[in-house]
């Protein structure tokens, strides 16, 4: 009877340490992360579950406007979700976002202390956000399809390039262009800069081949446009598949971005979401994710392993200061004009 006791004594002892030990890595062991799509070596999944234990439940969003109604529904509950710069903001604002114990991301010493300065715009004190990674916004073109060099955002208004021209499907790199174009801030909350920039769009509407995110860079390696708008890191991999493409950040200026790595508020397995952060920090794994979706990278420790000078120097990833001094972050601008900026966008695709 005392052996039969011990024997369930000592199970039941068993099963309470494998349930503490469970608590440690989070409900069901799991980590659920929201991610823009083809944004990380799928090796690298594969490689944390191994090392952790901790199962990735991994979706894709293609905007950030997608993202955040999903995230403020708190319909699904993620863990880690990447948002980008203003987007950040307007979470940490609407009070969707916990405060990152940086306890659990040591790794945090390998991000460049120039990007979490330049993330303090957006989220004071880096209180909630690790930098991923960062880029640039501007015209990817066929240098066989067009009559020379480009250099300015007007060349995506010109109508000689009508039906040539694939143009970014997003309400804020929309404007954000037009805007500059017309030499007003890329954070404009003036409505008759607005209504310019809308009516620069609406002429601009009937010389669109499509509005594309991702599509771009098939499209154009295919050569089945003169030019399109795109971000920098899809402008390298379309130039490896494409040597008659050429990137160019116009005169005008444009968009210098950085997207991170948050935790909702509401996420199940927090534990969980900083060892992925953590994880995602390690200089080896910033540069199998930089190899793979040829995004740049603010984490100096793996810029370092790059051997290709070509690409560790490259002009498109890592630009010089000249063009980024004429870049801007996007601000959140609050929800009227996020309201505004969004009726005017749906008034130019209603044409």
């Amino acid at each position: 009877m005392k052996k039969i006791l011990l024997l369930l004594l000592t199970v039941s002892l068993i099963g309470f340490l494998v349930g503490c030990s469970k608590d440690t890595t989070g409900e069901n062991g799991k980590v659920y992360v929201y991610n823009w799509g083809e944004y990380m070596d799928p090796e690298v999944r594969d490689m944390f579950e191994e090392e952790t234990g901790i199962e990735v439940i991994y979706d894709e969003f293609e905007q950030n406007e997608e993202m955040f109604p999903k995230i403020e529904s708190g319909a699904v509950s993620y863990d880690v979700v990447c948002p980008s710069d203003y987007m950040i903001k307007k979470m940490i604002d609407a009070d969707l976002l916990a405060e990152i114990n940086y306890d659990n991301i040591p790794n945090i010493s390998n991000i460049d202390a120039a990007y979490l300065k330049s993330a303090e715009e957006y989220d004071p004190g880096n209180k909630y956000s690790v930098p991923y990674c960062w880029g640039t916004v501007g015209i990817l073109y066929n240098k066989t399809m067009v009559e020379e060099p480009i250099d300015s955002w007007g060349a995506i208004f010109d109508e000689k390039y009508s039906g040539n021209i694939l143009m970014i499907d997003s309400v804020r790199d929309a404007f954000g262009i037009a805007l500059a174009y017309l030499g007003y801030s890329m954070n404009s909350t003036n409505e008759a800069e607005l209504d310019e920039a809308k009516a620069l769009l609406q002429e601009q509407y009937p010389l669109v081949q499509a509005y594309v995110v991702d599509q771009v860079r098939d499209k154009m390696i295919g050569e089945e446009a003169a030019m399109g708008v795109i971000y920098s890191g899809e402008a390298i991999f379309t130039q490896r598949e494409n040597p008659d493409l050429e990137y160019v950040v116009p005169k005008e200026g444009s968009n210098v971005w950085i997207d991170g790595w948050v935790i909702p508020k509401n996420s199940q397995n927090k534990e969980n979401a900083e060892a992925f952060i953590n994880y995602m920090c390690k200089a080896e794994i910033a540069k199998m994710n930089f190899d793979y979706i040829t995004y740049s990278t603010p984490n100096s420790a793996a810029r370092e392993l790059i051997e290709d000078d070509d690409i560790k120097n490259s002009p498109i990833a890592f630009p010089d200061q000249s063009v980024l001094d004429r870049c801007s972050t996007y601000q959140y601008l609050g929800e009227e004009m996020e309201s505004l900026y969004n009726t005017k966008w749906n008034e130019v695709k209603m044409d």
